[in-house]
């Protein structure tokens, strides 16, 4: 591992080039099976997200259709402006801890846990109504310096290892590790499901895998360090079309 290290650290930096989804980086078959809905093994966890927002639940016995009607036409363009600022918190939120709010605040339910399957198969429902439009966040002042700490801890090195994320993604994409592809490491198609899992995960899932392989502690799912990051993630991300449900190896 640390001759894996070393030669990261000697490639050259790319330099500034065109955003570039994950996709573009995978074979001919990953590209197939998240083109065609027929293949695309999320379409699971997207049904039984379409049955959970229209199926009333908790005390309050109100499901997300009652409060916001047709999903396609309520949810267009919703996920690509997330994380966004929540007044209540004074801090961004991410899409899946709106949805945990929501749920509590209107439906008076429990809430679900990080990673559980009804909280992915419904966020991959709202975030699927946005599939091919740009990603957008928001340009809110507000959001100035949670998205400056997920820069900051975008280009930090980390772990045993002593890497960040930028001497993958920004200096040494479009390499191969282990035989894999490096991307850009745009976040265009979370929740997504990776043939590692045999399932669907969400964008801190992934972020904290990586954040393990480096033999770094990674923080507890939903910590403001982990939205700080996706924040930063969706700006550099800005104008790519959202993916949702995408599929990588």
């Amino acid at each position: 591992m640390k001759a894996l290290a070393a030669l990261l650290l000697v490639w050259a930096p790319v330099g500034a080039q065109t955003a570039r989804s994950g996709l573009d980086f995978m074979g001919p078959a990953t590209q197939a099976m998240q083109r065609d809905d027929s293949q695309n093994p999320a379409m699971l966890w997207l049904h039984e997200g379409q049955a959970l927002w229209q199926r009333p639940e908790g005390r309050a016995q109100q499901s997300c259709q009652s409060c916001h009607g047709d999903a396609a036409q309520a949810m267009r363009g919703v996920a690509t402006r997330y994380p966004a600022f929540d007044t209540a918190s004074q801090g961004p939120l991410n899409l899946s801890q709106r949805i945990l709010q929501c749920r509590v605040q209107h439906q008076q339910a429990a809430p679900w846990a990080p990673e559980s399957a009804p909280l992915l198969s419904l966020e991959t429902y709202v975030a699927q109504q946005s599939r091919g439009l740009p990603i957008a966040p928001p340009d809110d002042a507000r959001l100035a310096p949670f998205t400056a700490r997920g820069q900051a801890a975008y280009a930090r090195r980390i772990g045993q290892i002593d890497m960040s994320c930028a001497q993958c993604h920004d200096q040494a994409w479009d390499r191969k590790l282990a035989g894999n592809p490096i991307t850009q490491g745009q976040a265009t198609g979370y929740p997504i499901y990776r043939l590692e899992w045999q399932g669907m995960g969400s964008l801190q899932r992934r972020l904290r895998n990586c954040m393990t392989g480096v033999r770094a502690q990674a923080p507890p799912f939903g910590a403001a360090e982990l939205v700080e990051l996706e924040l930063y993630l969706a700006q550099r991300a800005r104008g790519l079309p959202l993916e949702t449900p995408a599929v990588r190896p």
